[in-house]
């Protein structure tokens, strides 16, 4: 015997809210896992295990790329997905960066690195200087928060972008690490305390950054990006680990190009 057609109608009704609920929580799954990957990698990161924790952050943004991508895709994107998404940007590109800094300044000061007649342990800030690490922490969540409010950020960033410095900063963990100098070397630990602030101030300034975002495909509208990303596979082959943290620099120098000869060309006209 067939069932009644408003029973019918009732089972296609329900599977298809069920379906549209689930589709609604994709995105946001996504989201929690960059969150997760950013909470395993700040472990590994305290435990000393850079190539884990640079891999865990990578991962990460992979997450943060696809989450995106299927809000647009599903077309449900919604207010709590992009608090949801700050969140945990916060803890994987703000958080594990800061994490990696302040494992490698405070191996940078141990014993065997720094011994009592050093003039950076004589000094007595030894104890305190790591902390100096997490201010990543605070200026990426004021990135973030300022990058949710600020309407000109469509097309380009205005300031770093927090996942690219996330990936500077795990990648210099692993070639610093792989090249031995995190022994013996203790004025290092200055040296990336200056980082840190030079980071900071990237990550909130008014500089435009372009985005490795295409409107077309056409060769002629997209010169820099092609070039960028043709440079960035090269020196993937030619640094490994370490290349990640190049193509960051060389981020910022072309864009910083960029907007001198783009206002050199608006001045002259």
């Amino acid at each position: 015997m067939k069932p009644p057609a408003q029973e019918l109608l009732r089972l296609h009704l329900s599977r298809f809210i069920e379906e549209i609920t689930m589709k609604k929580h994709i995105p946001n799954l996504l989201t929690c896992s960059n969150l997760i990957s950013g909470c395993i990698a700040t472990y590994y990161a305290f435990r000393g295990e850079y190539q884990i924790a640079f891999l865990l952050i990578m991962l990460g943004a992979t997450f943060d790329f696809f989450d995106g991508f299927a809000a647009r895709l599903l077309n449900v994107a919604s207010p709590i997905g992009k608090e949801l998404d700050s969140l945990a940007d916060d803890i994987t590109f703000g958080f594990a960066p800061a994490a990696i800094v302040f494992s490698l300044i405070q191996t940078l000061l141990l014993p065997a690195n720094c011994p009592a007649n050093c003039p950076v342990t004589t000094w007595g800030i030894t104890p305190n200087l790591p902390y100096g690490a997490f201010l990543i922490a605070a200026f990426s969540a004021l990135r973030l928060a300022k990058f949710n409010l600020d309407e000109r950020q469509t097309t380009t960033f205005i300031g770093m972008p927090t996942p690219a410095n996330a990936l500077f900063w795990g990648s210099l963990s692993v070639g610093m690490e792989s090249t031995g100098w995190l022994t013996g070397e203790p004025w290092l630990a200055f040296a990336l305390l200056g980082g840190v602030v030079a980071s900071c101030w990237l990550l909130v300034c008014e500089i435009p950054m372009f985005a490795l975002k295409f409107k077309s495909f056409a060769v002629k509208d997209n010169v820099l990006r092609y070039s960028f990303i043709l440079c960035s596979v090269i020196l993937l082959i030619w640094l490994q680990w370490m290349g990640f943290a190049v193509i960051i620099l060389l981020y910022i120098m072309i864009s910083v190009m960029n907007n001198l000869i783009t206002s050199n060309m608006i001045r002259n006209e």
